[in-house]
């Protein structure tokens, strides 16, 4: 993958449930992370006590964060709703000439700062909390 701007990797909710994705707020930053957890199989005979791990085992899970402003008092909202009600929502994070990732999370931290000559500013955590999908470009 080639050098990218990263104002292109947009985080994208579904807002109406209908699956009609709409860019979140402001956004300065994004991060998408991918995590899985191994599962140990050592065991006493296992080749030169080299660790082993069980193929395809483990918990898969996936974390997006993001720091920005709100561009408009509906987004503000929106996110704000999901945190206070605990919703579980389809987000989307769009990889510029890599794919987008599609699926259920739920905003798990919500943070607001401000200081007295500036804007006011958010940071929010969504974890994953279901099957993620990838499609490539």
């Amino acid at each position: 993958m080639a050098a990218q701007k990263g104002k292109d990797l947009l985080l994208k909710v579904d807002s109406d449930g209908l699956g009609n994705f709409t860019t979140v707020a402001g956004l300065r930053t994004r991060t998408l992370s991918f995590n899985s957890e191994s599962i140990d199989i050592t065991h006493q005979e296992s080749a030169g006590e080299w660790r082993e791990l069980l193929d395809g085992g483990g918990i898969k899970s996936a974390r997006l964060s993001g720091a920005g402003i709100f561009k408009d008092a509906a987004s503000d909202e929106t996110v704000r709703g999901y945190f206070f009600n605990g919703t579980v929502r389809a987000w989307q994070v769009a990889i510029p000439d890599f794919g987008t990732a599609t699926g259920p999370f739920q905003v798990t931290s919500l943070e607001f700062a401000g200081r007295h000559d500036g804007e006011l500013t958010f940071d929010l955590t969504l974890e994953s909390a279901g099957e993620i999908i990838f499609a490539s470009v």
